[in-house]
């Protein structure tokens, strides 16, 4: 049976996106960290919330992240870790963030297509992840 509320993550060489999503309610917490610090902030974010699932990205250096995932230990359990396809969520994430975060001033008139955004996008990497591991759940 799936969980209603997951730990995600959106692995990335320097940064990962991090986010709590529940299935109903969305984003409970979003955030970036520096890569070397995955493990410690996945297993806060899993005790906090009482988590035992993980959906991961399966690109870039998710083998990495699930081989320090797998040393986690919530409550004498181990952490699921389910890797989810994390093609073209980067794109989706600053769809969402432009969404969230519409261009103010003159930049309003320039599509957004055309713009980046003026902070990383990896935390909403990581909710589209998890959005896609529900979808999958239907």
């Amino acid at each position: 049976m799936a969980e209603d509320m997951v730990v995600a993550i959106d692995p990335g060489r320097e940064k990962c996106g991090l986010a709590v999503v529940h299935k109903e309610q969305g984003i409970i917490c979003k955030t970036i960290i520096a890569t070397p610090g995955l493990a410690a902030a996945a297993a806060n974010l899993a005790a906090t919330y009482k988590l035992t699932t993980v959906i991961i990205g399966s690109s870039t250096t998710s083998a990495t992240a699930r081989e320090e995932l797998d040393t986690i230990r919530i409550n004498g359990h181990k952490l699921t870790v389910i890797p989810v396809n994390e093609y073209r969520s980067t794109d989706e994430a600053r769809k969402r963030y432009w969404r969230d975060n519409p261009p103010q001033g003159l930049k309003r008139f320039i599509p957004t297509t055309l713009q980046v955004p003026p902070v990383p996008v990896d935390d909403y990497a990581a909710v589209i992840l998890a959005e896609r591991y529900f979808a999958d759940q239907l």
